[in-house]
């Protein structure tokens, strides 16, 4: 009876143990929560109480297992088995601890500084630092589990002694991958780019989504995802629209015939901007800048405060522009001429279809 109730007593004694301290450090965060409404850290920590429990329980069921007296055939494996469980959930306990602190330091930087780009930087840095110890916590989880089998400890001195060879020969391999890497962590710390950012890359317009160690998404303005390998931002030229100030300037291109009202362009163009919202009030110009035999070229440069604006004020400015000319310069929009060329004044036909002017003698007849 004794033998029957031991593993009960102990498995359900571990159990309630683990839910009673769960418990307990929950409403201890929960209080301490509710006292700094500031601080997101202990609601994050929160977050954490299933890897908690996770590693409470197993370590009490590792401790005690040996009293238990269950499956005594088995007990090297079922050990080995906590063991590796113990493990990884004391991993996944440290990552969720780590992302709680880091998610906080940004939070209350993001809450102080004003500067939007800084506090896009910083955050392509957090999320950054967040992967790389994610990933080093994982490794180190990995190689504790590994170290667990005999036989992985016996083949450690071998290991270790042609990790050289095997450290040339995976650099080898693995070079793109490796070259990624830096490039993401030159990125996160060389401010290139952030996330959140207005790229142009290979012709596209968009916003930087998400930035890893090994690639980067674009969302772009219309809903698509262009991911790229970051070191693609260390070797080739790209457009960043929101590196340092955020202000831009743009232009509208219009192709009208000769006879455009241009400096009744100017005024409208001034009545445009003055009734649009997006227009910073900075500047603005409206000149002619090429001509061909049968247009002219006009450009209009408008101002605005960021990149989302400046594309409001662009095409408002179009829009208004070519329905103020349909409606009150119809003229002054481009055409294919068909009418006969017209003679300059001082010269008249003649008989035979020769111009003739008036004050020089006809080459024939020496006359006027």
């Amino acid at each position: 009876m004794e033998d029957a109730l031991r593993p009960v007593i102990v498995i359900c004694a571990s159990v309630l143990i683990t839910l009673a301290i769960g418990w307990a450090t929950d409403r201890l965060l929960h209080k301490a929560a509710e006292r700094n409404h500031d601080s997101p850290l202990w609601e994050l920590l929160r977050r954490a109480r299933m890897p908690y429990q996770l590693v409470l329980c197993t370590a009490l069921l590792r401790g005690s297992y040996d009293q238990a007296k269950v499956l005594e055939r088995h007990q090297a494996g079922i050990a080995r088995t906590l063991t590796l469980v113990l493990i990884g959930s004391a991993a996944w306990l440290v990552i969720r601890i780590a992302a709680a602190v880091v998610e906080t330091t940004y939070r209350r930087y993001a809450r102080v500084h004003q500067d939007a780009a800084r506090v896009r930087r910083v955050r392509t840095q957090v999320e950054l630092i967040m992967r790389v110890v994610s990933a080093i916590v994982i490794v180190v989880a990995i190689a504790s589990m590994l170290l667990t089998f005999p036989a992985m400890r016996a083949a450690g001195a071998s290991l270790l002694a042609s990790a050289g060879i095997l450290g040339i020969v995976a650099g080898v391999a693995a070079q793109s991958t490796l070259s990624n890497m830096f490039a993401g962590l030159q990125i996160a710390f060389g401010d290139m780019v952030r996330i959140g950012d207005t790229v142009v890359v290979d012709g596209e317009w968009g916003t930087v989504d998400e930035i890893t160690l090994t690639f980067l998404t674009v969302r772009t303005w219309d809903e698509r995802r262009i991911t790229m390998p970051v070191s693609y931002f260390t070797s080739k030229p790209f457009e960043n629209w929101s590196r340092g100030t955020p202000q831009m300037t743009g232009t509208v291109f219009w192709h009208l015939d000769h006879s455009a009202p241009v400096e009744a362009m100017r005024e409208k163009l001034r009545d445009i901007l003055r009734e649009c919202p997006a227009w910073d009030g900075r500047s603005y110009s409206l000149v002619v800048t090429d001509s061909t035999p049968s247009t002219l070229q006009v450009r209009a440069l408008m101002t605005a405060k960021d990149s989302a604006d400046i594309w409001t004020v662009r095409v408002a400015v179009r829009e208004q522009m070519i329905t103020w000319l349909v409606r009150e310069h119809p003229y002054a929009l481009p055409r294919v001429n068909t009418a006969a060329a017209v003679l300059p004044p001082h010269h008249l036909p003649s008989l035979d279809g020769t111009s003739l002017r008036k004050d020089h003698a006809h080459p024939r007849t020496g006359r006027p």
